[in-house]
């Protein structure tokens, strides 16, 4: 006969221990990783020669953990994207311009610092690479399209309409091209992906210049801007 005691105690030592799952700060340094790791590769042999499990490999995953963050080689580059390009971006996207700030300068005040580092930060790069590979890839521009030039058209063109309304403009070509706003960046990329060695273009300063182009100098009390 077993006792009760004896009992308790089977019972206690056969109940199932709970299983704990990865902990959220693991599962963002996972990512981090991957994200990092596909990022490098991308930019070191191109979105074609990349393979997941390389990507894998360079973050020190299993290609299965891979696997559970994205589905395949697209989802992969649109987390790139994401983190390297869209997040930053979606403050200058989402900026609100001050109730007397000339558009000038708040496109200076928030275009400035994302254009100083565009070749550090790898963004330029990033979109030197889609230039290169979007014809055969479609989903790579437009995956580019969707998170990063659509809000950015969005925002440009109510600037333009702002500027016009406010008389700091004349014509309502930016209104209509907004993507003129974008020239001067995707022009300094271009042309430092060709050129860098014996006559890079930085891409702030050019942006600037635009901007006295088609604003006009800064005002002589804003002489610090610019």
């Amino acid at each position: 006969m077993v006792s009760p005691a004896a009992s308790k105690n089977d019972l206690r030592v056969s109940k199932p221990a709970r299983s704990r799952g990865p902990s959220p700060a693991k599962t963002a340094r996972t990512r981090e990783a991957i994200i990092a790791a596909a990022l490098d590769l991308f930019l070191e042999g191109g979105f074609a020669a990349t393979r997941m499990a390389d990507v894998a490999a360079r973050a020190g995953i299993a290609k299965g953990t891979l696997y559970l963050h994205f589905a395949d080689k697209a989802a992969l580059f649109e987390g790139v994207l994401q983190q390297v390009i869209a997040e930053p971006l979606s403050g200058l996207v989402g900026a609100v311009i001050g109730p007397e700030e000339r558009v000038r300068d708040f496109l200076w005040r928030m275009a400035g610092p994302v254009l100083r580092d565009m070749e550090t930060s790898r963004r330029g790069p990033v979109l030197r690479l889609i230039l290169a590979e979007g014809g055969r890839f479609p989903v790579l521009a437009e995956t580019y399209r969707r998170l990063v030039i659509d809000p950015g058209m969005a925002a440009f063109r109510h600037l333009a309409r702002r500027a016009l309304e406010r008389g700091e403009i004349q014509s309502d070509a930016l209104a209509r091209f907004p993507q003129l706003m974008a020239g001067p960046a995707v022009l300094a990329v271009l042309w430092n992906g060709l050129f860098a060695g014996e006559d890079p273009i930085e891409p702030e300063a050019m942006f600037l210049a635009w901007l006295d182009l088609v604003f006009g100098p800064p005002l002589p009390s804003e002489g610090g801007t610019g």
